[in-house]
């Protein structure tokens, strides 16, 4: 049965949480740093699935234990009272079965990760560009509210006080898995502060979000880039800085061209352009060829077209849709405040709902 080969995975996960608790006591594992550090990650990922295997076993004996009592029991009440407790068992061998099947779900290997988001004012000039900031600020509110920290890593303003593009480097617990399913297409509807006649504009934005690559994953070989340092310029070109501490990499096997001029070090400026570069390159190669990688470029942000949308932000309104689940929040000032965990709680629920209705518990 399909059940009995869940409890069997799940019994696999709990041998090899004892294995890897019993390694974290061996020398050899606790004089090496970076092999204590692997093991000790391994057994926290396992603990949770580990400990709901030792309640299922648990349920499944005191339920064995009540059925066995109650068919030798002869008082009337004492033998109510056992069956009672047998059908307590059962129902919650039934709610752990659930959580089970959840756990058993396989786990995205990023979501642990930093992440890098990428915003660009899509269709709707200088329109497009203000509802940028507007996001860009959204998602610096929810990042203060969980504690996450943001840095900017490149910013390209315009005259008017809105962002044609801005990259920035997101750290923090599950950082990637709290903000993956904001990658898409943002249309926003609304009457732009430019407009005189009142009437209703339709813009977009476009959302990337990539975890961030750690060194290990990518190699850049130095004949493989070129790295330029110019001046920082602000909006409509204006500069800002007097010295070259501007960078921009070129990796000429996939053309990426990456730029960071926010920090005032020419230093800085270049580690967090190399950051960019690993996490675009990790992104590229994960995908296995130019083609692949276009395609799931497209399928993070599309073309920017006013069709594509993720998601709608309709100001009249008061409110902000999420096309891909059909969910409609009615409080769009709090949301543009950075107010976003019950749509990104949604967001993880449907995707756990859509991977437990394709999950092959078999494979």
């Amino acid at each position: 049965m399909a059940e009995d080969r869940m409890i069997q995975k799940l019994k696999t996960v709990y041998d090899r949480y004892e294995a890897l608790s019993a390694d974290l006591m061996k020398p050899e594992v606790i004089s090496d740093s970076a092999l204590f550090a692997k093991t000790a990650k391994e057994q926290s990922d396992c603990e949770e699935p580990a400990a709901k295997y030792a309640e299922y076993v648990e349920v499944e004996r005191q339920m064995s234990d009540a059925e066995a009592a109650a068919k030798s029991e002869t008082d009337p009440d004492m033998k109510a009272l056992l069956e009672d407790e047998v059908q307590v068992c059962k129902k919650k061998l039934s709610d752990l079965r659930e959580e089970i099947k959840i756990l058993l779900l396989p786990k995205d290997k990023n979501d642990d990760r930093d992440c890098i988001m990428e915003i660009r004012g899509g269709a709707g000039g200088d329109e497009a560009a203000l509802f940028a900031y507007d996001l860009y600020r959204m998602y610096i509110n929810y990042c203060e509210r969980h504690r996450l920290k943001i840095e900017d890593v490149d910013k390209n303003e315009t005259e008017l006080g809105g962002i044609k593009e801005v990259v920035v480097s997101i750290q923090g617990r599950n950082a990637y898995k709290q903000l993956k399913f904001e990658s898409g297409v943002h249309r926003v509807q609304r009457v732009p502060e430019t407009e005189s006649q009142g009437r209703i504009h339709t813009s977009t934005v476009t959302v990337a979000v990539l975890p961030e690559a750690e060194d290990v994953d990518v190699d850049i070989k130095d004949e493989d880039i070129r790295v330029d340092v110019f001046r920082s310029s602000g909006a409509g070109g204006q500069k800002v800085n007097k010295t070259e501490t501007a960078i921009r990499i070129t990796h000429f096997p996939t053309g990426i061209v990456v730029t960071c001029q926010d920090e005032r070090s020419q230093l800085k400026n270049k580690e967090k352009a190399f950051k960019v570069l690993r996490t675009r390159l990790y992104d590229y190669y994960s995908s296995q060829s130019q083609s692949a990688y276009d395609e799931h470029r497209k399928s993070l942000v599309g073309r920017g077209d006013r069709s594509e949308r993720i998601r709608t932000y309709n100001f009249p309104q008061g409110r902000v849709t999420d096309h891909r689940i059909g969910l409609s929040l009615y409080d769009i000032d709090s949301f543009m405040m950075g107010d976003l965990d019950e749509m990104i709680e949604a967001l993880t629920i449907a995707d756990r709902e859509a991977k437990l209705m394709g999950e092959d518990l078999d494979s």
